[in-house]
């Protein structure tokens, strides 16, 4: 088991839980319970990202002490057959990207 924490670039917590409960690691990304997630900071927008695989997502921006950071995260309401864990679920990105970070701790 591991505990996986996602923060800003100023290090602000977005979201934290540990696997396999709260959050699932999917092609190297990080996907999070809603309830593991702070929505305070970040924002669903209507710009839509379609997967050949997984589907249509929505994607979500970080407003916070950094201001507006796009695409920050994802949501795949309704994923393709195949990918059902993953909806409604947060993504993340695995690797540092678009002003996140993602720590990983074994439990």
């Amino acid at each position: 088991m591991r505990n996986v924490t996602i923060t800003s670039s100023s290090g602000q917590q977005l979201a934290s839980g540990s696997e396999p409960e709260a959050v699932l690691n999917l092609e190297g990304n990080w996907y999070f319970q809603p309830s593991r997630v702070d929505t305070s900071v970040l924002e669903v927008t209507e710009r839509t990202y379609t997967c050949p695989y997984k589907g249509t997502c929505r994607w979500v921006d970080y407003v916070g002490e950094e201001g507006r950071i796009p695409e920050v995260a994802w949501i795949y309401d309704s994923p393709k057959p195949g990918y059902e864990p993953i909806g409604g679920r947060y993504g993340f990105y695995g690797s540092p990207r678009s002003g996140t970070f993602a720590r990983v701790k074994d439990a």
